[in-house]
Order: C-alpha cells, then structure tokens, then sequence
C-alpha cells in the first residue's frame, strides 16, 4: 500500500471512529435534567427548529431544555414529565438510529411516516383498503376536538394504540402501508369517518363494543 493510500485510510478510519453514529434500531440514551452530550444536542435542536426551545444548543439539559420538552410533550398529547425517552424520541422524529425525516412536525412527509409506522404495526396483514381506514381513524381523531390535534399527539396519547406501547411502532413501515398513509393523508376515508377500530378477535373493553359501529373490513371493526 502507497504512502498516499494509507494516510488516506488512515483518515476514513479516525473519521469513522469520531462520528456520532448508531445501528439502525439502537435506542437513544433517556435524557433528564442534568444529561449531558450528543444527543441533549440533537434534542435541543429539534426542539429548537420547531419553536419549542430558546436556548443555545449547548448539549446540557438544563431548565430551558427541560421546560421546552414539557411543552412539546403538553402539546403534542404524550407523557408529561420533561424525559425525553422512547415515547418523545419518537415523536420528535427519531427512531433508534438517523432522524426518520428533518421535516418539522405536521408537514406531510412527516405525518406520512409517522402514520405509515402506525399502519404497518396495526394492520400487517390486512386488506389495502383495511390500512387506508387506519390510517383514516389517525387522521379522524386529529379533527375531533376530543383529540390531539396533530398526528404525533393522536399516536402517542397515552393507552392509545398497543403499537406504541409494546414498540412494534418503532419498526420500519411496509411499502403498503407507506402508500395507505399517503392515500388517507389525500382525502381516502374507507372507514366512513371512524375514530376507533380493533379486531374483535382480541381482548377489547365493554366500553369500545358500545361504540356505533360503521362496517368491517378484514380483520378490524371500525367504529364512531
């Protein structure tokens, strides 16, 4: 090997070792008041680019810091208490390893991904038109008052959907249910306005079967 080759090699190799990188699916460190490093920044920055923090991106989690994760939790209708753990990490746009998009909340390329992660663990399996109206609920829910109003707050509002609590949500979305988010997200309601749906053949509370139900479609049942 040339003298050229190995200090180029040499240099790919140190460049590699000092950039802040993770497997894909490798969770992010729980961060508190008093956290420190790499990836306080990338909180801090998000929440930052989306109007939630004032401070410096200074990689301490501080009061600033804290009070700006309280916010965007209050607001987006996850867990309040000021931890930035899997439930925030994901709502902020990150799943274990690179920021799932650098688009601000709301936009559509944001809600698509986070919608099409809700349908391929919800609805795997099911008909195509059975993950629209899934994705549709989502999106009904954000225009009831009685909900979030942003696809971040309906996902992860506590209890809401057992994807989220047993983590299948944090896995890659199917191609299927990346095209059902985006056909939902284009005005396709094959749910006929539900805000709820499950599959009966699961365990389900007495108060959801007391729901007007509208139709079913494959596996699911969906209901006002």
């Amino acid at each position: 090997m040339g003298k050229r080759s190995l200090a180029g090699a040499l240099i790919a190799v140190i460049l590699l070792l000092s950039f802040p990188w993770r497997a894909e699916g490798e969770a992010r460190a729980t961060l508190r008041r008093g956290s420190r490093g790499s990836d306080v920044c990338l909180a801090q920055r998000r929440l930052k680019a989306w109007g939630y923090y004032k401070g410096e991106v200074d990689c301490i989690f501080g009061r600033l810091t804290h009070e700006a994760v309280i916010l965007f939790q209050r607001r987006n209708g996850l867990t309040v208490d000021g931890i930035v753990g899997p439930e925030t990490w994901a709502a902020l746009g990150y799943w274990g390893g690179q920021p799932a998009t650098a688009a601000a909340p709301g936009t559509r390329e944001a809600d698509r991904d986070l919608l099409a992660r809700v349908v391929s663990a919800e609805a795997r399996g099911e008909p195509y038109e059975g993950q629209v109206a899934v994705a549709a609920v989502v999106l009904n829910r954000v225009r009831d008052a009685r909900f979030p109003n942003t696809i971040a707050g309906v996902v992860f509002q506590t209890h809401a959907f057992e994807s989220v609590s047993n983590g299948a949500i944090y896995a890659p979305p199917t191609e299927s249910a990346v095209r059902a988010a985006q056909d939902a997200l284009n005005g396709w309601d094959p749910s006929g306005g539900a805000l709820f749906f499950w599959n009966p053949a699961k365990a389900a509370s007495a108060w959801v079967w007391s729901r007007p139900i509208i139709k079913r479609i494959g596996n699911h049942v969906f209901a006002k």
